[in-house]
């Protein structure tokens, strides 16, 4: 027997890496199945169920990379009602990067079960059109604004039309939000010089859906930073930066919008990117694991990642420059999920808003749990992500205040049409609005 021969006979072959669509889900090995995460995942504290908690999606996730089950629909409905709100992440001991293994595992659904034509037909549209072209999706903003102003709308909901759509399409429909004037949707300049002594240079994220739905907001947190010292440049090239597709399975499209992504900020030369929006936030500084695989890439997305902050994590580094006007108002702060449990913060968007004369701050009962938006949620698991809105609006009631304040769009449009089911005049508000506020914006 030749030298060793007994030592690779007893090791055998390497074992197989365990991946679902090319993406690697080896994290799943690394659950203790101590079950720390069951009280904080929203599905499970809703259901009860095993396999709508975290640790039985990961027993799910392994036992399909192992080949042991099938994608059967009972498979699929366990692992779609996930939120990916990754409060798991949160409270996990062992460091289980649970938002990996279920953004791998929904790849995995829409490359085996993409579903009816019509469903199929949406993905195209939004994920393969308007989010990665920028003039389309502002063009289709425009339309759609025309519709609701016309009176166009309000003919099409009275007369019944919408219930001859098929699938979803009606429901989707009834959460189009209200489309901002042109005005509010104009591009921001590409430079907008600092005032008073200058701190640093920043490049703004604009987004997507974040610029035709809510351009006030990409105007208030330009003028918070251009009043806290901070030059701010517009890359003019920049588009989607892929979050919603990596949350919704289209890892190819997830791919390309990130390396475009790279490429429009990095000839900004900035100190820093800096982003409004949670979900893209949390997304841009997962590019580093996302391209570790592309050779022309891989470097570059590293450094990258050490740039993206969120607007109330750079902020609050220093204390805001007066003089801030008071804002006598009662608010309460909810904490979207891919702020808090995404990128970990937590205290900053707190510290800021203590800042502020006249604001007074009220606790909110499970302030960091999600509220049903969660990328596009709302719209493919509308009964549960109700269920969970109407928790949210219950809490956010039961303190009081005047406003939410919050930090992400799907979390400002998904709690106002909470509170307007209620009949509630509690408005919803991004921080950079109630900080642009007491600046005299």
């Amino acid at each position: 027997m030749p030298p060793h021969a007994t030592e690779h006979a007893t090791l055998g072959p390497p074992a197989r890496a365990l991946e679902l669509h090319g993406l690697s889900v080896e994290g799943v090995n690394q659950c203790v199945h101590c079950g720390l995460c069951l009280a904080y995942c929203p599905t499970f504290s809703e259901l009860g169920t095993e396999m709508d908690s975290p640790r039985g999606r990961i027993l799910l996730i392994k036992s399909l990379a192992e080949g042991r089950i099938a994608l059967t629909d009972s498979t699929v409905e366990h692992l779609s009602l996930c939120l990916d709100c990754r409060a798991c992440e949160t409270v996990c001991p062992a460091g289980v990067p649970y938002g990996r293994l279920i953004e791998a595992a929904k790849a995995e659904i829409e490359h085996q079960r993409p579903g009816s034509l019509v469903r199929r037909a949406f993905r195209w549209v939004n994920f393969g059109l308007l989010l990665s072209r920028p003039r389309l999706l502002s063009l289709m903003a425009a339309s759609l604004r025309v519709y609701q102003i016309s009176g166009f709308r309000r003919l099409v909901r009275g007369s019944g039309l919408l219930k001859l759509l098929p699938g979803a399409l009606a429901a989707w429909e009834a959460l189009l939000p209200d489309m901002p004037p042109a005005s509010a949707r104009a591009p921001l300049p590409p430079v907008m010089p600092a005032e008073g002594e200058r701190r640093a240079r920043v490049a703004l994220l604009t987004g997507c859906i974040q610029q035709v739905v809510f351009g006030a907001d990409n105007r208030a947190t330009a003028a918070v930073l251009v009043k806290n010292g901070y030059e701010v440049v517009v890359p003019q090239d920049q588009g989607c930066c892929g979050a919603l597709n990596a949350h919704g399975g289209d890892h190819a499209r997830a791919l390309t919008l990130a390396r475009q992504t790279i490429d429009a900020f990095e000839g900004a030369r900035a100190d820093a990117v800096v982003v409004n929006t949670s979900g893209c936030g949390a997304h841009m500084k997962g590019y580093a694991y996302l391209l570790k695989d592309d050779p022309a890439y891989a470097s570059r997305a590293a450094r990258f990642v050490k740039s993206v902050r969120d607007v109330s994590e750079y902020l609050a580094r220093e204390p805001l420059r007066g003089p801030l006007r008071p804002v006598p108002m009662t608010v309460t702060y909810h904490d979207p999920c891919h702020v808090v449990h995404g990128q970990k913060i937590r205290t900053e968007p707190r510290r800021l808003l203590a800042q502020i004369p006249g604001l007074r701050v009220v606790d909110l009962a499970e302030s960091d749990w999600c509220c049903g938006s969660a990328g596009i949620y709302n719209l493919t698991q509308p009964e549960m992500a109700g269920r969970l809105l109407e928790r949210k609006t219950r809490h956010v009631l039961a303190t009081g205040a005047e406003a939410v304040v919050t930090a992400n769009p799907g979390c400002i449009l998904q709690i106002a049409q909470g509170l307007r089911a209620r009949g509630s005049s509690v408005r919803v508000l991004h921080i950079v609005e109630v900080l642009n506020r007491a600046y005299g914006g």
